[in-house]
């Protein structure tokens, strides 16, 4: 089971966070809550990129870090550990307000646009009802996701295989034998002068 975890911990936690990341992203671009005001006798859209406004960098800055994962050794990959984790805690900290009962402040922005009117007091009096679509609980599970995925990273790291020859910076010895034209530009590619 070691051996299995050793070979697919990376790509698991990389396509975890990918994808977490990804639909909190996506999420954050659709409507969250739909605000009616009596009086006007209308209904505000607003976003997911509105009612929490931390959402949508967060769920880039994982999603950017995701990608570096595959490329950086053992301590980096604990540092974008720790990170992914804090991110997703933080996505879980502005998302869980609007689930259990959005705050005024996540529609405030909206209805002000709307309407010219501010403050979080004169926007509650003028407020009839608020529904809630899917989107706040699925950018909550998927930052739930995160989370785990993060410390999944941090408990896995040294079980990783490393980037590879390429991203290798030790020398490598000249190969013996015949000088295979590949082999040049490899060396070409280390700084090496594969004539000498």
């Amino acid at each position: 089971m070691t051996g299995f975890l050793a070979r697919r911990a990376k790509l698991l936690a990389v396509v975890l966070l990918m994808a977490a990341s990804g639909l909190v992203l996506l999420g954050t671009t659709q409507t969250w809550l739909s605000v009616s005001i009596a009086e006007a006798q209308r209904v505000f859209p607003v976003s997911g990129s509105d009612a929490p406004p931390m959402a949508q960098p967060l769920a880039l800055a994982v999603l950017a870090l995701s990608l570096v994962l595959t490329l950086v050794g053992r301590v980096l990959r604990y540092v974008l550990g720790a990170l992914a984790t804090a991110a997703g805690v933080g996505l879980v900290a502005a998302i869980l307000p609007i689930v259990t009962g959005p705050p005024v402040s996540a529609y405030a922005v909206s209805v002000t646009e709307h309407t010219g009117l501010a403050g979080d007091e004169a926007i509650a009096d003028i407020v009839s009802s608020i529904d809630q679509t899917a989107w706040p609980l699925v950018c909550l599970v998927a930052s739930v996701v995160v989370v785990l995925a993060g410390a999944f990273v941090l408990a896995t790291a040294h079980l990783w295989r490393s980037g590879g020859r390429r991203f290798d910076t030790t020398p490598h010895a000249p190969a013996a034998g015949p000088i295979d034209p590949i082999d040049s530009w490899d060396d070409l590619s280390h700084g090496e002068d594969p004539t000498r």
